[in-house]
């Protein structure tokens, strides 16, 4: 059995990015709220360690969250992150604090004393780079405890209870802020809990397909496959476990980039050999799309129709018993509030929600335990091409949330053309693989232009490119000067509807990285 890792989230923002760090390291983990790990729970999944997360509360306040005892008595080593170093000292007979001088950003920590923590990366009586959020502090230590480094706004920055194998900071090791602090998190898996850092893809592969055949026996399942990275990484990892028991369903709504379709139905048909239903739905969508100006009600509409169509392709094939999703674990993490309350909706997301209950069918997530940088490097392990593997992420409702206002087909077909020639100018340039994801977006406005010795009256392009590392932020690439006067000149001169070019440079946040 892979060794784990069990992370209780009290609420931060970054959570995730702990999660990420471990996986770096090769050692497995999950993420889990702290109020729905009873005792039974955590004793079944058996931890090798456990770390608490940050998070907004403040522990001087009354009925804030706080760890499980159990967490405590497992003699297994725990780690305390800002908010999570707080519950466990005040858990443990400490005492925290409302501070007057509050560390929100850079900071520098100073060593005080070795620990297993810092072996190989900080040394005593040295200068550290880290990242602050917080406003409470520690002002007592549990018994047990020592101080091994501090800061300007935090006595206590780091405690060390080094028989108990329990440790607390009050900076996040896990965001890229702090320097040295994936290899802080390497430290306390490896060193300090004694992981193997055995966790690869190859490892994963062959315990999902154990999973999918102990799930689905004999039975039939369907795939709905977009072209995308999640879903084509998911149908292949099927096919590879249950072989013809499994039949993808390809919908498509006449919303995707210019010759992808036909790149789907022969990638899958053709080279995978695996069975695959294609339904031309163009003219159903775009008819119940006709006039919709609102980006949410476009979503609804396309989530609708999918599951329309798809409901009728899937009665073709008789007998189902399992839908298979390319559900990845930031879904995963995201529906399940920590506090169980409502979250803000931003924009909704287009997936196949609702197919399961309408058509009593069981689900078959083989990746939601991914990440996204996963998912490529488990489709690198089954083989899958990079020119599919490596594609930036595509939107479920494709090109209609990048037509602001209501669509057309003359719209569409001017958008796949612009967007070609951007894309085709990025990957002659070798920079598509440094930009996380990049993309044209047709205006609903119209701008005079000359062509020749004549006006024009055209659309307005936007082109769209950032960095990120998991979408949850962006920031806007910049390209030189010359590479988008080029890409200008060549979607103004080749796409008859174009006459002006224009660049995004908004990141996420203030802006999505979509428009709509």
């Amino acid at each position: 059995m892979t060794d784990r890792i069990l992370i209780l989230d009290f609420g931060s923002q970054v959570t995730q990015l702990i999660a990420r760090r471990l996986r770096e390291a090769g050692v497995y983990c999950e993420i889990h709220p702290f109020n729905r790990m009873d005792d039974k729970a955590i004793r079944a999944f058996a931890p090798k360690a456990v770390i608490l997360s940050g998070g907004p509360a403040s522990v001087t306040e009354v009925d804030t969250p706080r760890a499980p005892d159990l967490v405590f008595k497992l003699d297994v080593p725990v780690l305390g992150i800002c908010y999570g170093q707080q519950a466990m000292c005040a858990q443990l007979g400490g005492t925290v604090e409302g501070s007057d001088h509050r560390e929100f950003g850079r900071a520098d920590v100073e060593v005080k004393a070795p620990s297993a923590l810092f072996d190989g990366v900080w040394k005593p009586g040295g200068q550290y780079q880290v990242w602050m959020s917080h406003g409470d502090r520690v002002t007592k230590l549990p018994p047990g405890f020592r101080v091994i480094a501090t800061s300007p706004g935090a006595p206590y920055a780091i405690l060390a209870d080094e028989d108990r194998h329990f440790y607390g900071v009050m900076f996040h090791p896990e965001v890229v802020h702090t320097p040295d602090g994936g290899r802080l998190l390497q430290n306390f898996a490896l060193r300090i809990a004694g992981c193997r850092g055995d966790w690869t893809m190859k490892a994963f592969r062959e315990h999902a397909i154990q999973a999918i055949r102990a799930q689905v026996g004999r039975g039939k399942v369907i795939c709905g496959l977009s072209g995308g990275v999640d879903s084509s990484v998911a149908a292949v990892l099927l096919h590879e476990a249950i072989g013809d028991q499994l039949t993808c369903i390809f919908v498509d709504h006449g919303l995707l980039r210019q010759g992808e379709a036909e790149e789907v139905v022969g990638l899958f048909r053709g080279h995978y050999n695996i069975p695959l239903l294609h339904r031309d739905a163009a003219d159903l969508f775009l008819q119940r799309l006709a006039g919709v100006h609102d980006p949410e009600r476009k979503r609804k509409i396309i989530g609708a129709t999918f599951i329309d169509v798809f409901d009728e392709e899937a009665h073709k094939v008789g007998g189902a018993e399992f839908l298979a999703q390319g559900t990845l674990y930031p879904d995963v993490i995201e529906s399940v509030s920590f506090s169980g309350g409502p979250s803000v909706t931003i924009k909704s997301h287009h997936n196949v929600g609702g197919l399961p209950e309408r058509m009593k069918l069981k689900l078959v997530e083989p990746l939601r335990e991914l990440f996204k940088d996963e998912v490529r490097a488990l489709g690198r392990e089954l083989g899958m091409p990079d020119s599919l593997v490596g594609r930036h992420p595509f939107p479920g409702p494709g090109l209609a949330i990048r037509v602001p206002g209501p669509i057309s087909r003359d719209k569409l077909d001017i958008l796949r053309r612009a967007d070609a020639i951007y894309i085709d100018e990025i990957r002659k340039a070798g920079l598509y693989d440094k930009i996380w994801q990049a993309f044209a977006v047709l205006l609903p406005v119209r701008t005079v232009g000359v062509m020749g010795d004549g006006r024009t009256y055209d659309h307005v392009c936007a082109l769209r490119a950032v960095t990120s590392t998991d979408g949850m932020t962006a920031d806007w690439y910049q390209f030189d000067h010359d590479f988008l006067a080029r890409v200008a000149t060549r979607i103004i001169n080749q796409v008859r509807g174009i006459n002006r070019v224009v660049y995004d440079v908004t990141s996420k946040p203030p802006g999505t990285i979509e428009w709509e």
